[in-house]
């Protein structure tokens, strides 16, 4: 079959990679002239002149994003080399925080839990019980429930150093906003699922490289088509139930573009679809800002989680010196960011210096994704997948288990089926 996919971040190239394995006739039409929509590269410039390529935001892969992975090996990327894997740890610089040893699961998670650093007997014993609880339940809530909610009976260390950090890192969303079934979901597959299900995958190469770029070209090898820099105008139902995008034919189209977009193209269509555009326009985003500061040292871990407040607003910062980047790089990232760009700067600079010690950092480049994931509330009603007969639609806000993630976006892209 002929498949249109309009779309070419990490949901449409799932999508296109496993229809062409499947012997289909794939065309790829993506909008912008990169590659990976919201996980791509970005090229960039040192102080010294030199070219970097950086990220559109700082993104991490977990251990249990099976599909991704398995993708990832499909199309030619060795993931032993592009990723550095390493045991779960939400350390701050001074050492304390929560590590999991290298154990099976869900002992790494027991062990991790008892030997956390800097957390009382009553921290821990309150979150043992409290996992204990939610795994009698099948990690399973009243759908109306926040994170907040779920965890109200956690002490404050516990909520401020391990399940803040998860939540806005996960969801991208404040624990009093976020959806506490989806963050049980997430909780359940990474730390009590699989052995190595928690093990944090930092990228030691762009993002574009990591697999959008090995996608499009395991694609092409195939016979198919990925066209840059080709915004599609109008599709529209077909004879013999057929679709037309822009002037060429197809059997069937798979939107994995932005739902908006998505939305503007289903309403021109002249399908019956208002419903379905109505829950798209409806979803809220939250920002990400990635600011990617020059002159720091080396730092103890490659990933370190922060003391976020409203004057210190990044969560995590990371040493691209020890990611494969330069020596002196960090990328200090700001979750569910919502300050002005060169206030947001400011705060940033002063909170490396004050919580990681940097005395005069330079803000290379700061990264707005102003859109980069759907607030994942209580009871949020997403979009379905299918739209139409021959109509349907992949990325990570359409309906399905798991937030705004690579491996969501991914999942949806593997669900279509042509």
């Amino acid at each position: 079959m002929k498949l249109a996919v309009i779309g070419a971040g990490w949901a449409g190239l799932a999508a296109a990679v496993t229809a062409s394995e499947a012997g289909h006739q794939v065309t790829v039409f993506e909008a912008s002239r990169a590659l990976g929509g919201r996980a791509r590269g970005l090229p960039a410039m040192l102080a010294d002149g030199s070219a970097i390529t950086l990220d559109n935001g700082q993104h991490i892969l977990i251990g249990a994003y099976s599909e991704t992975l398995r993708l990832m090996r499909l199309v030619g990327v060795d993931v032993d080399a592009a990723l550095l894997r390493t045991p779960l740890a939400l350390v701050f610089p001074d050492g304390t925080g929560l590590r999991f040893p290298k154990l099976p699961a869900p002992l790494d998670a027991l062990v991790g839990i008892l030997g956390a650093r800097g957390w009382s007997w009553h921290d821990k014993l309150t979150l043992l019980r409290a996992a204990t609880r939610w795994q009698r339940a099948g990690f399973s809530c009243d759908a109306q429930r926040s994170v907040a909610e779920l965890c109200a009976a956690l002490t404050p260390r516990v909520r401020a150093e391990m399940i803040d950090p998860l939540c806005v890192s996960a969801l991208n969303t404040p624990a009093a906003e976020a959806s506490g079934q989806v963050f049980l979901r997430v909780l359940r597959d990474a730390m009590f699922g699989v052995s190595g299900g928690s093990n944090l995958l930092l990228p030691r190469q762009d993002l574009g490289a990591l697999f959008p770029e090995a996608a499009a070209h395991w694609i092409g090898e195939r016979g198919g088509r990925v066209a840059l820099g080709h915004r599609v105008n109008a599709i529209a139902p077909d004879a013999g139930g057929r679709w037309r995008v822009d002037d060429e034919r197809f059997d069937t189209v798979l939107l994995a573009c932005p739902p908006a977009e998505a939305a503007r193209l289903v309403e021109a269509s002249t399908v019956d679809a208002a419903a379905w555009c109505t829950q798209a326009r409806a979803l809220r985003f939250e920002a990400i800002t990635t600011v990617y500061l020059e002159g720091g040292h080396r730092l103890p871990e490659p990933m370190l989680a922060l003391r976020s407040t409203p004057d210190a607003p990044a969560q995590f910062v990371f040493d691209r010196g020890q990611l494969g980047g330069p020596a002196g790089l960090w990328a200090m990232v700001v979750s569910a960011s919502s300050t002005e760009r060169a206030a947001l700067e400011a705060q940033v600079c002063a909170q490396a210096a004050a919580q990681l010690g940097c005395d005069h950092p330079h803000v290379l480049q700061t990264v707005v994704e102003k859109r980069a994931t759907f607030a994942c509330t209580p009871g949020l009603q997403r979009p379905p997948m299918q739209i139409a007969p021959g109509l349907s639609a992949c990325g990570d806000y359409v309906e399905g288990p798991y937030p705004a993630t690579l491996e969501g976006a991914v999942l949806s892209g593997l669900a279509h089926t042509v």
